[in-house]
């Protein structure tokens, strides 16, 4: 006859509960099946457990020195039960995301608040790339889950919308201009302008736009991000046009923002790794980058879409 899980967790038992009566309650057997099994274990073992004095059992230093394997054993089945638990209420897990440098800030930071806020247990790992690197994390199945700007699908991906605003434009607090509640385009002509590098498409999309409409602006500055925009519009280098998220996260008592009278589409697109092993949690997050999405295009507004629509007086 070998030791059972039923000796163990009789033994387990009276070790705890510190008599027949007690461990008999605590298992939902009877004192006779307690006593008999504990007999049987100590034949096994060939040890003596318990000393027997006046009517109450007393354990041996033998007892005291088997419990404290027992616990060990119960606790590791404890811990797997717990984790199994958590999995199923997702406590616990852990999820990838890759984005733009500019969407890690407002975005998907609130989103982050919204996701933690109901899974404190989850772990997040937020990685910021550069196109065409995004893009080749995201076809290579590297992360859950991708912020991208770019309307092109990655291959093994899928795409859906997730925002969708208009370009505004920043000005130092004081400027001439902030006098307005919308801006033109000629508004812009002979005005000092922060630029974004050459290489990145809004700066394409801006000249372009200034361009047909005969504006010379002063190419006061180039650089490479929008928060990188607005820090020097604050300190008066210039007017710029960004995202309306890094706006409406950089402006304050040094920056204000305007929409324009023309519309320049900002989107940003949720991406799904097809390949990857499904994880109910990604669901929850794009639960959260919708909510949180939602939240700014109403604290943003949308600015008028009409290419010919006036400004109103200031």
């Amino acid at each position: 006859m070998r030791i059972t899980h039923r000796h163990v967790d009789i033994f387990r038992a009276l070790m705890n509960a510190g008599g027949v009566t007690a461990a008999a309650q605590a298992l939902n057997t009877s004192q006779p099946t307690v006593s008999r099994e504990l007999a049987r274990l100590e034949q096994l073992l060939g040890l003596r457990l318990f000393d027997r004095v006046r009517g109450r059992l007393h354990p041996t230093a033998q007892a005291f020195a088997l419990y404290e394997e027992v616990q060990r054993s119960y606790l590791g089945l404890e811990r797997i039960a717990a984790t199994a638990t958590q999995l199923r209420q997702f406590a616990q897990g852990q999820l990838s995301v890759v984005c733009l440098p500019a969407l890690s800030h407002g975005l998907l930071s609130g989103a982050c608040t919204r996701f933690l806020a109901r899974h404190p247990g989850v772990g997040l790992t937020i990685t910021q790339q550069e196109s065409p690197y995004l893009e080749e994390w995201l076809a290579t199945q590297r992360c859950d889950l991708g912020l991208t700007e770019s309307e092109a699908t990655p291959a093994g991906t899928a795409q859906q919308l997730l925002i969708e605003m208009n370009e505004v434009a920043v000005l130092p607090a004081g400027h001439a201009l902030a006098a307005k509640r919308r801006l033109k385009p000629s508004d812009f002509d002979g005005q000092a302008f922060v630029s974004l590098a050459p290489g990145d498409p809004y700066r394409h999309i801006i000249d372009s736009l200034f361009e047909q409409h005969g504006v010379q602006r002063h190419q006061a500055i180039e650089t490479h991000s929008a928060v990188s925009v607005c820090a020097m519009v604050k300190h008066g280098l210039g007017l710029g046009i960004v995202n309306p998220l890094t706006a409406m996260e950089q402006a304050g008592p040094k920056l204000v923002l305007r929409p324009l009278t023309v519309a320049i589409p900002f989107r940003v697109n949720l991406v799904r790794p097809l390949h990857r092993p499904a994880n109910p949690l990604v669901d929850r997050l794009v639960e959260a980058l919708q909510e949180e999405a939602a939240a700014l295009r109403r604290a943003g507004g949308r600015p008028s879409a009409s290419p010919d629509a006036p400004a109103p007086p200031a």
